[in-house]
This record gives C-alpha cells, structure tokens and sequence, in this order.
C-alpha cells in the first residue's frame, strides 16, 4: 500500500475515534446539570486549546517530521478519550476537552503531509481525499457513538464509546509507526531550516497577503460550522426530544453528503470550475442550508438543510486546504497549513461561545440565521484571495 492510500485509511481511523465522542458531549454536560449556554461554551474548550495549539505543532512538525507529531497527537488522544467516559463533573469534562484539544495536530498534519506528497496540480484532489477521510470519520463516528449510548439520555452509556475511541487512537498509532513513511525526511528539513526561521505565524500573514484572506474565508465558514454543530444537538432535544442516536444518524445523513462531495465530485469540478468558483459555490450552498434550518418548522425541511449543509461543507473543505497551500513553501508548510488551522480553531471557540448564548436569548433559529448571514461574507474574502494566488509548490 502507498503512502497516500496509508494516509487516508490512518486519517479514517483517527477521525473515527473522534466522531464517535462528538454527539456525546452535550449529553455528558447537560447530565451535570449544565445550560445551554455553558454546554456550548464547553464544546469551544476543545478549539480554543487547538488554537493554541495549532501553530506549534505545525512548525513542529516542519523541524522534526510529520510521523512523531502524529504519533503524539493518537497517544494524548487516546488518553483523553479515557477521561471523557470516566468523567464524573463539569471540570473533568472540560480537563478532557482541553488534553484533547492541546495534542490535536493530527489534522493539520495529515494536510501537511498530504501536501507534501502531492504536487501542484492535483493537490485539491489530494487534500480533497484527505477531506473525504475525515468526512467518512464524522461520518460514521455520531452514528456509532450514538447508537452505543443509546436513545434515553438518563441512561446513555459513555464508557463504551470512549473505550472504543481511545482503541481507534492506538491503532491509528501503530500504523503511523509501522506503514507510514515520513515525508520530510532529515535532509529535506535541514534544507529548509532557513525557510522556517521565517515562517512565524505574523510574518506569513505580513508577507502573504492571499493567506490572509483565504484564512479569514475558513474563519467565517468554520464559524458557521460549529454554530451548528454546538447548537444542534439541544436545538433538536427541544425541538424534537431527539436522543443521541436520532443526532448521531442526523449527523450521519449530512457527512454522507460531504463525504460524496469531497471524494468524488470535487475532483470534477475543481479541473473545470477552478478552486475560487468552487468554494464560491459551496458558500452559498451552505448559507442556503443554514437559512432553511433557521426558518423551517419540520424534521424534512431539517434534513434538507442538511444536505445543503453538507454539500457546502463538503465542497469547501478541499478547496480552502489547497489555497492555503498554494501559499506555502516545502520548509513552511506546516506552519502555513497549521496557521490555516488555528483560523478554524478560533472560529470553533467563537462559534460555540456565542451559539448558546443566542438560543437562549434571540430564539431557537436565531444562531443559524446569524451564521448564515457570517458565512455569507467568506465570498467577498474568496474574490479578495484570487488576486493573490500565491506561488507553492
């Protein structure tokens, strides 16, 4: 097996050890009596610390290889999931979601890596593969984590998913070391060192200005993103009674989408539509779903918008990955694709902090009429990032 196809059955495994928690968390949170506003506040723990995270391991990863970051990032992962099914309170909860969010440069560094083994022109078919990974992850993760919790809140089992998790994270680990080849090798990165001297986050952004706007695009997109999956689960609980196996199949049915998307359609589209049309397109797909989930009264005009949702989401994922590539250089890929990231991370603490607070107090569609009209403003950003294409490798 190359080391592209290693690459994305590892990224599937890892992710899926993730999703498998993720509709878990509010039900943990509101069992210690939490609100809606601290749950979602809870849920922005994680990308807060990933947002501090993020850049570190990215440059980290650039100075000492893509493989020991990796490594790091299962073996923190699977530990954390441990404290998340043993959690007996809200602030071991939150100590949970804070470990895992600290060590989570895997993302970033599959895309770095994925980068590194592609080239130019088929790097969003590249990246768009790794989306697609990630996407089968969330995909089938909720649905699993859901269904081995159960449908009764009072008595949904925790412990069995999270021992499930952490044994994905372990084995996702032992791949990494055994099948997975690093690809930047000690010379290549002594080659670069020079490149990384100049790679601190604000320097990048001084001297590039198209990741400057392609990272404020991701900001906007990803906060509309975790608006709804913050809010989502308590939106549904009121609205529906719904349970975590009704929000783990909810969420199953838009990745599904995402996953199609990013596997297979964008490797269309992209060759004859270009990356900035693309992700234009998915934009306003994504704001259309958002808008319907705000106005609609019934459990179809839901599933509609997620499928729009999952669409936009599943188109653009792909798209900003490879502009923000494009913005690199082999010996600062890292620190550019985790600088990309810590946008995302930022807007995954904004969107939860602000999402509960806007339920309780605007309305229950209120949080995704207001993420419909931020995201809406990533095109502006988009247009803005053409005229400065960038010049990676």
């Amino acid at each position: 097996m190359g080391a592209l196809p290693t690459l994305f059955f590892i990224c599937v495994i890892d992710v899926l050890g993730f999703g498998i928690m993720v509709p878990l968390v509010p039900y943990m949170a509101d069992r210690f009596g939490a609100s809606a506003t601290a749950i979602t506040a809870i849920l922005g723990v994680y990308s807060l610390c990933q947002l501090l995270a993020s850049p570190v391991l990215g440059r980290l990863s650039d100075r000492f290889g893509r493989r020991p970051v990796l490594m790091a990032s299962m073996a923190v992962g699977a530990v954390s999931y441990l404290m998340l099914g043993t959690a007996r309170s809200i602030g071991w909860l939150i100590a949970a979601r804070a470990l895992n969010g600290l060590m989570a440069g895997s993302i970033v560094t599959v895309m770095a890596y994925a980068s590194d083994i592609s080239r130019p022109e088929n790097r969003a078919r590249v990246l768009g593969m790794m989306g697609a990974a990630i996407g089968i992850g969330f995909m089938l993760g909720p649905a699993i984590g859901g269904v081995l919790a159960g449908d009764d809140e009072m008595a949904a089992n925790f412990m069995g998913p999270a021992l499930l998790s952490a044994s994905l994270a372990l084995v996702a680990l032992l791949l990494v070391l055994l099948r997975l080849p690093e690809s930047l090798t000690a010379e290549q990165r002594r080659g670069h060192a020079a490149e990384r001297r100049h790679s601190s986050p604000l320097q990048l952004l001084r001297e590039k200005p198209g990741l400057r706007w392609v990272a404020l695009a991701g900001i906007l997109v990803t906060f509309a993103q975790s608006t709804l999956e913050s809010i989502f689960a308590v939106w549904a609980m009121n609205r529906f009674s719904a349970g975590p196996r009704t929000i783990g199949l909810s969420l199953l049915a838009l990745a599904m989408v995402a996953v199609t998307m990013q596997g297979g359609l964008v490797r269309r589209l992209v060759p004859r539509f270009g990356e900035y049309r693309v992700a234009i397109g998915a934009i306003c797909s994504y704001t259309a779903g958002l808008a319907v989930l705000a106005i609609g009264h019934s459990l179809g005009s839901a599933v509609v918008a997620l499928m729009l949702i999952g669409a936009g989401s599943g188109a653009f994922s792909p798209c900003g990955s490879a502009l923000a590539s494009r913005q690199s250089e082999p010996g600062n890929r890292g620190a550019v694709m985790g600088l990309y990231q810590s946008g995302a991370s930022l807007a995954r603490v904004l969107g939860p902090m602000s999402s509960g607070f806007i339920y309780s107090h605007l309305g229950h569609g209120s949080p995704y009429m207001v993420a419909s009209i931020v995201i809406l403003q990533a095109i502006w950003c988009i247009l803005a990032a053409r005229r400065h294409p960038g010049s990676g490798s």
